[in-house]
């Protein structure tokens, strides 16, 4: 059996980072995840720049092994069927990337020990210790296995169990060199588009050759039916080629403030999307993950070895500072009749100011918030 300071499970960014920063503090590190990678991750795939500031992420090291980098500069926003307002910024908003190349990239560069490929079948305690399919143990162990991650469920999550999911349905492949020049969508400004009863949006971003379109619901009820009304409402706009054939994925996730996901118990934590980290009202989830994994990583460097909950909790102090508490958003539609509601919204979306200083700058890019310190504790 080997023996390591910190137990990962899950690879993917939240994982990743939480390995590469513990690894920066000097501990010996595994990360567990039961695919190979790289792996195809169903994500649109776009990070901003507090997330590249977050990783410390050189961006042409990253871009110069071939991997896409496609920068955003603006994007535009509606409500399926309503006006677009187009929102075009001076500098680079955000960075399209392709998960099977990013989560690869920063599992690599971790520098931590890597099982994959293998299924965890059995996680206990022994001691002062958490094993793994009876080969791995770590005193420390970090749950970051994404929905059904099995540290979550160790700790109590219900996985699934009547947690109010947001369920997505997306395809990634690259259009041929006819399908990119009929494409209208412009590769630095990719499109996003409020379904009619504001339940979720479905988006379009070019990547350099390759294209992500996609659908997300909080209702979960006739998703396939959504998305295919979708993909013929794009090709009618002339917004994609009708000779594009997309085959969908589905993945579902929790946004925070309706997950009930816990976060710490002793000699464990839990981030990213296995603790219910997205934005409630864009969805996105990999900086929560990334920064997650930051808190988490300075709260076990900290802890010097000392991994009871008591040592442990001030990573959820700083998860509930950074995002606050969990408790249903609220806005003035709440107030309205749903019809009105929805004749507001549909003229909102289509306002370059609301579209700008509401859906980008707060609920995307969270403009409000500060970059975090990257460095990890002395």
């Amino acid at each position: 059996m080997t023996s390591y300071d910190v137990l990962v499970v899950g690879g993917g960014p939240a994982g990743s980072t939480c390995a590469w920063q513990l690894r920066r503090g000097g501990l010996r590190v595994v990360v567990w995840d039961r695919k190979p990678f790289p792996r195809d991750k169903i994500c649109a795939g776009w990070i901003t720049p507090h997330v590249v500031a977050a990783l410390d992420l050189d961006l042409s090291d990253y871009a110069s092994a071939g991997r896409t980098l496609q920068p955003i500069r603006g994007f535009c926003i509606s409500r399926q069927g309503d006006a677009e307002s187009r929102v075009v910024y001076d500098h680079t908003v955000s960075y399209g990337i392709r998960r099977c190349e990013f989560d690869d990239y920063l599992l690599r560069r971790s520098c931590a020990g890597l099982r994959l490929g293998e299924p965890v079948r059995t996680l206990r305690q022994a001691s002062d210790a958490w094993v793994v399919n009876d080969e791995v143990r770590a005193p420390m162990l970090v749950g970051a296995g994404g929905h059904f991650c099995p540290v979550a469920q160790q700790l109590g999550a219900r996985l699934g169990n009547g947690e109010p999911i947001v369920a997505a349905q997306e395809s990634e492949f690259e259009l041929t060199p006819a399908q990119q020049k009929a494409c209208r969508v412009e590769p630095d400004v990719p499109e996003i588009f409020f379904t009619r009863d504001l339940k979720g949006y479905g988006w379009v971003f070019r990547k350099g050759r390759y294209i992500n379109i996609g659908l997300g619901r909080q209702d979960t009820q006739k998703l396939s039916r959504h998305v295919a009304d979708f993909l013929t409402f794009l090709v009618r706009r002339g917004k994609i080629p009708a000779d594009v054939a997309v085959k969908t994925h589905g993945h579902p996730y929790l946004l925070y403030d309706q997950a009930e996901r816990p976060l710490v118990a002793d000699r464990a934590l839990i981030i990213g999307d296995a603790a219910g980290l997205a934005y409630p009202k864009s969805g996105e989830g990999i900086r929560p993950a990334i920064e997650s994994a930051l808190f988490a990583a300075n709260t076990i460097l900290a802890a010097n070895g000392q991994y009871g909950r008591a040592h442990l909790s001030a990573y959820e102090q700083r998860v509930i500072e950074r995002f606050g508490q969990r408790a249903a958003s609220w806005s003035i539609t709440n107030l309205l009749p749903e019809s009105a509601a929805n004749a507001l919204a549909g003229y909102l979306f289509g306002t370059d100011w609301f579209a700008r200083h509401v859906v980008l700058d707060r609920w995307f890019f969270h403009t409000q918030q500060p970059p975090i310190a990257t460095q990890p504790p002395a």
